[in-house]
């Protein structure tokens, strides 16, 4: 699955330009796709605090998975993928602090 990157006016919006994105591209196996297309598209439900954001609000995975065609018994696989993904994000967020 590929979609197109953003423009330079989508871009321009947000302070930047195409030279901030960098030109990496990462292979997903297929059996993983349902995991990282559900991990993005849970990246507004995050919970946060005072000390910054503590996890991913697990009360939308299953409309947002419902949203993007993700069975039930899909979800239950890819549940264990988000976490993963989930916590290596709060790795990073934290070394950002």
């Amino acid at each position: 699955m590929y979609e197109r990157g953003p423009s330079e006016a989508d871009l321009a919006a947000f302070g930047m330009t195409l030279a901030d994105i960098p030109d990496e591209e990462y292979e997903v196996w297929p059996d993983n796709w349902p995991a990282v297309r559900l991990f993005e598209a849970m990246s507004t439900q995050w919970r946060t605090g005072m000390g910054g954001a503590s996890g991913l609000d697990y009360n939308a995975l299953p409309p947002v998975a419902s949203m993007l065609g993700i069975k039930r018994r899909e979800l239950s696989e890819a549940f264990h993928d988000v976490r993963v993904m989930e916590a290596e994000a709060m790795l990073v967020m934290s070394e950002s602090k």
